[in-house]
């Protein structure tokens, strides 16, 4: 049985990930530390487990074999990278943390300690995902040309939303970081990595963060890649759109459906059965910790969201498009 710590439940998914290790028949909730004490007590005895007030008391225990760190974005590096030097297994909601620097301080000690390492990136193992991965290695579109993901929600306008999304300092960014990191990783799988990121953010509501968000992905062949993500739309579909030069490939307009036209097939719109969805990334996590594997392509994406929301936050700060090479390791 493999004894999990629950590192904050800042985040709006921490409880989510507390249901994963409580349904999966390998993990346990041990402990839960919290940055806010009596959130973090009144956790405890929701879930009836101990609270731990001290964080470096519940990674000195011996007993504790992995932890789930959902802390303030702004304090993911300090405290992965302890956990890490304890010698706990990690599982974290993304971004990793806000910079490229950052990110490799995390994975420096994740390595020197051994320790493994998983990022929640849920839509990348959905049955949609998985569908248009297979789908394209037939290359039925020829040469992409666009790929554009768009999420958005009304969490700002609704008013569901905690209130400390809205810190730039915790959280690094609004809508484009928490939100629009599910479309950047899914642009990012379907294109690559870009040449340049160029972003603009809107201030619908006027809170400190950006609520209404756009990157732009630019590549050496001409493709271009579109993140679209918003805390102020009530009934905006999750969409994903896929063009090349021989057809286009449809998700989301609105039915959660994949369809597709291409010269290189029919020539006619084709609705794309779906295939099986892939486990969940926590149950990813838990195989690694008892296979002794690792997550290769979880942390590759995981860093390159990192340096494309970097990217697209200097994108905006500096009024100009950015270079993801211009990136400080």
């Amino acid at each position: 049985m493999i004894r999990v710590g629950m590192i904050s439940y800042w985040h709006v998914h921490a409880e989510e990930y507390t249901g994963y290790a409580v349904k999966h028949p390998e993990t346990e909730i041990a402990a839960i530390w919290d940055e806010n004490l009596e959130r973090g007590k009144a956790m405890s005895e929701k879930y009836g487990v101990p609270f731990v007030a001290s964080l470096d008391d519940l990674l000195g225990d011996a007993s504790i074999d992995a932890v789930v760190v959902d802390t303030p974005t702004n304090r993911h590096r300090d405290v992965m990278v302890q956990a890490a030097k304890a010698g706990k297994h990690i599982f974290t909601e993304k971004v990793v943390a806000p910079t490229l620097k950052e990110v490799n301080e995390i994975l420096a000690a994740v390595n020197e300690a051994g320790v493994k390492l998983t990022v929640s990136l849920p839509r990348l193992y959905d049955d949609y995902t998985v569908t248009l991965r297979a789908l394209l290695e037939e290359q039925p579109l020829g040469q992409l040309t666009m790929a554009r993901v768009r999420l958005s929600h009304n969490g700002a306008t609704a008013g569901w939303l905690p209130e400390h999304f809205y810190s730039l300092e915790q959280c690094g960014g609004g809508a484009l970081i928490d939100l629009g990191c599910h479309p950047m990783y899914l642009v990012r799988l379907l294109l690559g990595m870009p040449e340049r990121v160029s972003a603009h953010y809107g201030y619908v509501t006027g809170k400190e963060v950006e609520d209404n968000a756009v990157s732009v992905l630019s590549y050496p062949d001409g493709a271009l890649g579109i993140v679209e993500a918003g805390f102020v739309n009530s009934h905006s579909p999750f969409s994903i759109e896929i063009h090349g030069v021989d057809g286009t490939l449809l998700f989301g307009f609105p039915e959660a459906e994949i369809k597709i036209r291409s010269s290189r097939r029919t020539g006619e719109w084709e609705t794309v059965s779906m295939r099986s969805r892939q486990p969940i990334a926590f149950n990813q996590w838990v195989d690694h910790i008892l296979t002794g594997t690792t997550a290769d392509e979880n942390i590759a994406l995981a860093v390159d969201l990192t340096k494309l929301m970097e990217a697209s936050n200097r994108s905006v700060a500096e009024g100009r498009p950015i270079a993801v090479e211009e990136l400080e390791a």
